[in-house]
């Protein structure tokens, strides 16, 4: 017998789907074809075994206790999951009886360990075979079918995920212990979780959050004079130019060349003002730019949310179900931008497709030029998977929601750019020297739109004027600056993070390092996390009170920036978890060792821990100036409500925390700042009992401490009234 195994039965019921007939159901299986040609098709629901939790392997590592730590298994187990028992006993009496093995999971890191790990957990002699399989609709599943290969080629692709999978086991167990272990000490409560990826998405954040409240604004000072031609044959079209520092000038500038004194930008206006000057610089040029790639996983994810303001696990959810459900586009969780060789062949099929589903992209799919082949298609450039595109499926299996429409209709235009004529920027740049100083005046207009023509943009980008365009001068042609004119600024901020700009952070992480030798080395690997996992890992962010929304904006919570103060620099920062990410890529190639690569984890780890106790974390810190929302800490922020304004948390909807207006004072004024509840730090609030006025915690029912004698509260920031 013949067994498919699937990674979950959307999967299953497509590979049936391409076998022969008749079928038939059973708990867990599906039979296809008769006599010898018979084959089951099975599936797991995703990991069907589990890392054994620390009481698995001794029965003291149940508790938390900081004596116990580091916990380090000697023998690795894995344990079946709750829930998905039933259908793992069907695969082991399947995998039993099967004389070849047909691995089906998807063509990723984790897709080949899910599979893996269940036959090894089985045990079989039968030979094993690897199928790639990344487009639903059939007559695709029925090419994967057909070209299978050895099991053991990808071998080292399942080492690689295993390692990934230890390797959090051991950090994340150990490190989240120990650190809320210590802050228990310190009378905090609830878990501080720390993870080799969530961890440095915190510290981005963080890092981001604590430089706009340290950011200081600085004035510096603009100057733009107005030039035209003074020869008639010349363009007499007038245009602005802008000042350029040169050495001069350089102890009046900052690090980005910005002119901070004012007196000197007057006096330089004044200098050049209605004075003669010539063309030193002319060069005007047509570029052209090729259309994008089609998109991966977390190019589709920055795109949607800096376009449609949709979350990355809503734009992952929404990209699964157009795979899973409609079989509308291909493998979604995908890191590749590139097509195989061989796709391009059914170009055709493809656009008349997008031409059903899309009718508002009919225009663009008859006018799509397919004898063009963009850069996309290279089989040099494609492993396991390719880019997401739209699959040749021309109708969707019942009606499409807005979102799953709105990233159809974006699939579809990257794809459609691949047939589409590169786009034509006419550059040009006049350098204009009025005696030693030097103004320079570019423009970058779209000639000639290509490719351009299908992008999507926002109102804003829309609203957007674009520059005039310069006059066409000749190098030495004279011009006479006719106004001169000074503009103040100020620096900026940075923002904070959305959506898409901490996407592409993770992506992008190379970035934010500033070793030169490791960011050469990080911009080779995926950045921080794996398509596919890089939602997950901010909603746990959010899920455990690290992170809030403030509008579109994503912030930290006073319990993430605490957690990233305690924590050693290396673990809050992206270097070491890219780092991790190089060598379980090393290991897929066959150059790493994953024994080696889990030794030298242990030995970190051992490093962390022998942190003193008493330093681990440091003292409870002083209340954030403001109120904090009594159900998640979260800042709070004055509202107006039908009896009056009010404190509202800053995360509504998703927390609906509130709080009046009065001060936490005393009534007698004896202090204006909040007083810190004990136990909890959370500021305290007046209540009325039973037996009178009260201080009760404002972070109830949480935190259920009470006070009635406010000189007796440790750390009391009050002071007597004169």
């Amino acid at each position: 017998m013949r067994l498919y195994i699937a990674e979950k039965p959307s999967l299953a019921r497509a590979i049936a789907a391409a076998l022969p007939g008749p079928h038939q159901k059973g708990q867990g299986w599906i039979r296809c074809g008769s006599g010898d040609e018979v084959a089951t098709v099975s599936w797991c629901i995703g990991h069907l075994l589990e890392p054994a939790e620390p009481g698995h392997y001794h029965p003291g590592w149940k508790k938390w206790r900081i004596e116990d730590l580091p916990l380090f298994p000697e023998r690795w187990e894995l344990v079946p999951k709750e829930g998905v028992r039933q259908q793992l006993a069907v695969l082991e009496s399947l995998i039993r009886q099967a004389d070849l093995i047909i691995h089906a999971g998807d063509p990723d890191r984790e897709g080949q360990l899910l599979v893996d790990e269940v036959l090894r957990h089985v045990g079989t002699r039968a030979p094993v075979q690897r199928v790639l399989i990344s487009d639903l609709t059939p007559a695709a599943v029925a090419r994967a079918l057909r070209a299978p290969r050895d099991n053991r080629e990808f071998r080292r692709l399942s080492h690689s995920a295993l390692a990934r999978q230890r390797a959090d086991w051991l950090y994340g167990i150990n490190l989240t212990r120990f650190y809320t272990l210590s802050y228990q000490q310190q009378g905090e409560q609830g878990v501080y979780s720390v993870g080799r990826v969530q961890t440095p998405v915190l510290g981005l954040v963080v890092a981001r959050d604590q430089t706009i409240e340290n950011f200081q604004a600085k004035p510096y000072f603009r100057i733009e004079a107005s030039f035209r031609a003074t020869e008639e044959e010349d363009d007499p079209r007038p245009f602005t130019a802008r000042w350029l520092p040169d050495e001069a000038f350089q102890d009046h500038l900052d690090e980005e060349n910005r002119l901070l004194d004012r007196a000197l930008a007057e006096r330089i206006a004044g200098e050049v003002q209605g004075r003669p000057g010539a063309i030193v610089e002319s060069r005007f040029r047509d570029r052209a730019e090729a259309p994008p790639l089609p998109l991966s996983l977390s190019a589709l994810q920055i795109e949607a949310a800096r376009l449609f303001r949709m979350g990355a696990k809503e734009v992952l959810d929404t990209a699964q179900s157009l795979y899973e459900r409609h079989q509308l586009i291909t493998y979604p969780r995908s890191d590749c931008r590139h097509l195989p060789e061989e796709q391009f062949q059914q170009r055709q099929q493809v656009i008349n497709a997008i031409a059903r589903v899309a009718p508002e992209l009919a225009g663009p799919c008859q006018n799509a030029d397919l004898d063009r082949r963009s850069a996309a298609w290279n089989d040099k450039e494609v492993d396991a998977h390719h880019a997401i595109i739209p699959t040749t499926r021309s109708a969707a299996r019942g009606t499409l929601t807005p979102a799953e429409t709105r990233l159809y209709d974006l699939i579809s235009r990257y794809y459609l750019m691949q047939f589409s004529a590169d786009a034509i920027h006419r550059e040009g740049r006049l350098t204009v020297r009025v005696a030693e100083h030097r103004f320079r005046a570019s423009e970058s207009a779209v000639a000639e739109p290509g490719w351009k023509t299908l992008e999507l943009k926002r109102r804003e980008d829309r609203s957007t004027p674009e520059k005039p365009p310069l006059p066409r001068l000749d190098t030495r042609a004279p011009v006479l600056c006719e106004q001169a004119r000074v503009s103040d600024h100020k620096t900026q901020p940075p923002q904070h993070f959305t959506d898409a700009t901490l996407l592409s952070a993770m992506t992008n992480i190379a970035r934010f390092v500033a070793d030169p030798e490791l960011r050469k080395t990080l911009r080779e690997t995926d950045g921080l996390g794996t398509e596919a996992t890089r939602a997950a890992i901010i909603e746990t962010l959010f899920k455990r009170d690290y992170l809030f929304r403030e509008g579109r904006f994503i912030r930290a919570t006073d319990k993430g920036k605490r957690l990233i103060e305690a924590l050693p620099e290396s673990v809050g920062k992206p270097d070491r978890t890219a780092v991790w990410e190089a060598t379980l890529e090393s290991i897929r190639r066959g150059e790493g060792d994953p024994r080696a690569f889990l030794t030298a984890l242990q030995e970190e780890i051992r490093e962390f821990l022998s942190t003193p106790r008493d330093s681990a974390v440091p003292d409870p810190a002083e209340p954030a100036a403001g109120p904090h929302c009594p159900k998640c800490r979260a800042p709070m922020v004055e509202r107006e409500g039908r009896f009056g304004r009010f404190y509202a948390c800053s995360r509504y909807p998703r927390c609906t925390g509130t709080r009046p207006l009065e001060d936490t004072a005393p009534e007698d004024g004896t202090s204006q700042k909040p007083v810190p509840c004990p136990r909890c730090f959370s500021p305290l609030v007046r209540r009325q009992g039973k037996k009178g006025w009260f201080w009760g915690c404002s972070n109830f029912p949480a935190c259920r401490q009470t006070v009635n004698d406010l000189e007796g509260v440790p750390d009391v920031r009050l002071r007597k009234a004169t």
